[in-house]
């Protein structure tokens, strides 16, 4: 797996979508421009920057001599790569294409502001640069949530960049976490944020259940007893919440490690058997699967 071969001057740790694991990554930013999700802590020990672009040359042209002929894909890190301007990502892009003959795909993370920031003929010109995956976190489509993460972005601002990538022919992959809500909102964060993903019916939707890690405001909430997860059913419950809200075409996963009950499909057409199998979790006749299975 090339995601496994060190391409020098990796700033760790370093994230990557669980789709990119054959991916090259290209380390090109280094931290999170917002930072200051409640829920995250992954670039919290780092202070955000664009690297040089003779830094990524290099890398690149390393990167290129020892699998040119091997890299399909490339993925740009860090946490909102897209937050550079469509300039400077366009010559990152050229240099990718240039150095790789058998690439296919660039997929990057992405903030719903970093591509409402530019203009649709800058979108189009990254997407023709093989730009053709973004990764988007919605978290949550319920505004009372979102503030009290500090997202970053409002439903509707998520909603209109997820439009705006896909009408230049790029796939967004959308992510919603189970639990970001809460008990107190865990059904009113299900049923908004099923209604925001039928208003962009993104390329693909995948729920991850939000595991508390350290260092994270979300966790210091957890601790002083402030903020309280749903528990296990409780949390099958709003994916089935969820999944009944859902009448736009999408390709639904809820398979990370994180998540009790494994699910994928096709829908709006695999809706009803996502919905009998989450009945059965909560029926209890299909098991969760344990805590000491479960990770990031």
């Amino acid at each position: 797996m090339l995601s496994d071969r060190a391409v020098p001057l990796y700033e760790e740790p370093l994230f990557r979508p669980p789709s990119e694991a054959e991916s090259l990554i290209l380390q090109i930013t280094v931290g999170c421009s917002h930072n200051r999700c409640g829920f995250c802590s992954m670039y919290r020990m780092k202070s955000f920057r664009a690297v040089p672009l003779p830094e990524v040359e290099r890398d690149i042209a390393q990167a290129a001599r020892q699998w040119q002929g091997e890299v399909r894909r490339v993925f740009l890190a860090d946490g909102d790569a897209m937050c550079l301007s469509a300039k400077r990502l366009s010559e990152v892009l050229d240099r990718v294409n240039g150095a790789f003959p058998r690439l296919q795909r660039i997929g990057i993370y992405a903030n719903a502001r970093d591509v409402l920031s530019k203009s649709d003929d800058e979108l189009r010109a990254l997407r023709e640069r093989r730009l053709k995956i973004l990764y988007m976190g919605l978290e949550s489509g319920d505004p009372e949530t979102l503030a009290r993460i500090d997202k970053g972005a409002t439903v509707d601002e998520i909603v209109e960049a997820v439009r705006r990538a896909q009408a230049v022919d790029m796939s967004v992959s959308v992510m919603v976490l189970i639990g970001l809500g809460g008990r107190s909102r865990s059904q009113e964060h299900a049923r908004a944020s099923a209604e925001a993903i039928n208003r962009m019916e993104p390329t693909y939707t995948a729920l991850l259940t939000y595991t508390p890690t350290p260092a994270s405001p979300l966790m210091d909430e957890i601790d002083r007893g402030t903020f309280e997860l749903p528990d296990p059913l409780e949390s099958i419950r709003e994916i089935h919440t969820f999944v009944s809200g859902l009448t736009c075409r999408t390709h639904f996963t809820c398979n990370h490690a994180s998540n009790y009950v494994p699910l994928k499909g096709n829908l709006p057409g695999a809706r009803d058997h996502l919905l009998k199998v989450l009945q059965g979790a909560l029926d209890g006749r299909i098991g969760l699967k344990p805590e000491f299975l479960r990770g990031l």
